[in-house]
């Protein structure tokens, strides 16, 4: 497994003031991860998802985690172009740029 960027302090202080809840999305990420996909793969899925489902909290934590699993930024981008068909144009701006935040962030 890669080695994950840190959480947001946002995340981290949720997870301080409901802690149960942070061990059982803990949890459910390990379940949900267990099967054939590659962890870069399954992070690729999993920025599709967001990006569809138009959640840009996901889109940031997707793609930051896509990043520490190796890919690239084609790779990303190419998941932003697979989905722009299915949610359309002014959604897709919008995924580009919650990606973008990502992207232009110096590590």
């Amino acid at each position: 497994m890669s080695r994950l960027p840190p959480p947001p302090d946002t995340f981290q202080e949720f997870a301080e003031k409901f802690p149960k809840l942070a061990e059982a999305w803990r949890l459910a990420g390990e379940a949900s991860a267990a099967g054939p996909l590659g962890e870069k793969t399954g992070r690729l899925v999993k920025l599709a998802v967001s990006i569809g489902a138009l959640r840009e909290a996901g889109v940031h934590s997707a793609v930051r985690k896509a990043v520490a699993a190796g890919a690239t930024r084609a790779e990303i981008d190419q998941v932003l172009a697979l989905a722009a068909t299915t949610i359309g144009f002014p959604a897709a701006v919008a995924a580009f740029t919650w990606i973008r935040d990502c992207q232009d962030r110096p590590d």
